[in-house]
């Protein structure tokens, strides 16, 4: 009974983000979405939205066509490249077949005319959260991603945006920062949720085991006169298959890797016929699979077809703020295996939070790990954690490289937001032209790497 109630609580609002320029509209909006429920927030310009859609992490987003410096359909296309799958309704008081047919090409969910009817937007609302997979989908999805990080937030709300589609993931990162954990968190919020997740460790197999494992194979294929085998990407029929980094496989099995994707059939070893393959794929790396196209050892082909959709998750230096929350999990999980309960002393908390870790949460839960063993009381001291970390030098930027850094993040996101175009960027920034090159200068920017071509 406890954990019914338990999962119960877990399920969350529909989160709906709402654009206008129209702050009596906006109004109105708000209250009609509220009545029924619904979790929202309010902006009046597409800059706001972005900045919003980051933080607040909308299931759906409902904005006005006609907006001054970027418009609906400006704003789909920035939303659609930062979170596919997020669904997006139009609003519009010029209710005309071309603005229709702009804004639905354009992969508009919805396109609803001023003054709205409220039963019309509330229909249009539950069917775009329907087909986005949301009222299937608590929580529980993201429970094992421990985090408070504004950036980690916007990587698990771009990924649950893709949970509900069956698009090709690419997860890259360091080693170490969670990528496995987060396909699975994708594959715990999609529909294919109650099939298999199957990880297959593409550089710790032999070329021969890789593509029995992925592929099969019929008797007498392999050494032996083994008998036949259903591979991976056959078996996990409904599931989720993970090539986990995929940059090991050997090129004659992207070769047929490709060939699999793109006829979404699999050929076994030793047969003429082939299988229907209903998984979905997905990939991590560490490695830049550019460089390695450009040596030629990872083919372009394949390269598109699994980077459908990229999330890149970010180094725990860039997160600092959750090692103290990933510390009390592995202490958490230490007490439940062990029966025994220890907790780190404040100055270690400390020393592991400014602490580099080239090795990202492994190494840090390795640590954490080494830490509880040795320590002889209830309490870990600094010195036990110093002694495992190696140094307990900070490695935290100064005031003035965080800044720096900070600025120049701000500066791309604008000029990505306005292709490049100085004018628009500069009054975003609210500073003028001259003030604005400059600032572009000192950080070594280029408009014109940010537009449209």
């Amino acid at each position: 009974m406890q954990a019914a109630v338990k999962r119960e609580s877990a399920k969350r609002k529909a989160k709906i983000l709402v654009v206008d320029d129209d702050p009596g509209l906006l109004r109105l909006l708000t209250i009609r979405l509220r009545a029924e429920s619904y979790e929202v927030e309010a902006v009046q310009s597409a800059a706001d939205a972005l900045a919003a859609a980051g933080r607040f992490r909308p299931d759906l987003v409902i904005t006005d066509l006609r907006m001054d410096q970027m418009d609906g359909i400006g704003l789909l296309k920035e939303l659609q490249a930062r979170w596919p799958g997020l669904k997006v309704i139009i609003l519009t008081a010029h209710g005309t077949i071309p603005d229709a047919v702009r804004a639905t090409q354009s992969g508009a969910f919805g396109f609803l005319t001023k003054p709205v009817e409220k039963q019309e937007l509330l229909e249009q609302v539950q069917k775009a959260l329907k087909i986005s997979g949301f009222p299937a989908v608590d929580e529980e999805w993201r429970a094992d991603v421990v985090t408070r990080s504004p950036i980690m937030e916007e990587k698990l709300a771009q990924a649950h945006m893709v949970a509900g589609t069956d698009a090709r993931v690419l997860i890259t990162g360091e080693g170490g920062v969670g990528k496995k954990l987060l396909a699975r968190a994708i594959h715990r919020a999609s529909s294919r949720r109650s099939g298999s997740f199957v990880v297959v460790s593409c550089a710790e197999l032999a070329e021969t085991q890789l593509e029995s494992d992925l592929f099969g194979y019929e008797n007498g294929a392999l050494a032996g006169s083994a008998p036949s085998r259903r591979g991976l990407l056959e078996a996990a029929e409904g599931g989720t298959v993970v090539l986990d980094e995929v940059a090991a496989l050997p090129l004659a099995l992207q070769a047929k890797l490709v060939r699999t994707l793109q006829e979404g059939r699999v050929h076994p070893a030793g047969s003429a016929q082939s299988q229907p393959m209903n998984a979905r794929v997905m990939a991590t790396t560490r490695h830049d699979l550019t460089q390695l196209m450009l040596h030629g050892k990872f083919r372009e082909d394949l390269y598109y077809r699994l980077n459908v959709v990229h999330i890149d998750v970010p180094s725990l230096a860039r997160r600092r703020e959750d090692i103290p929350l990933l510390v009390a999990r592995f202490l958490e999980q230490m007490a439940a295996e062990t029966g025994t309960r220890k907790i780190y002393a404040p100055e270690a908390v400390e020393l592991l939070a400014t602490a580099d870790w080239p090795g990202n949460i492994r190494q840090l839960q390795q640590v954490v790990r080494q830490n509880y063993a040795i320590a002889q009381t209830p309490v870990i001291s600094a010195e036990i954690a110093q002694q495992a970390v190696g140094v307990a030098a900070s490695r935290l930027p100064s005031f003035d490289e965080a800044r720096d850094e900070f600025t120049r993040a701000y500066l791309v996101q604008i000029l990505q937001i306005t292709g490049g175009n100085v004018s628009q960027a500069a009054r975003l920034a609210k500073r003028n032209r001259t003030d604005f090159y400059k600032l572009l200068s000192r950080h070594a920017l280029s408009p014109d790497e940010f537009k449209t071509r």
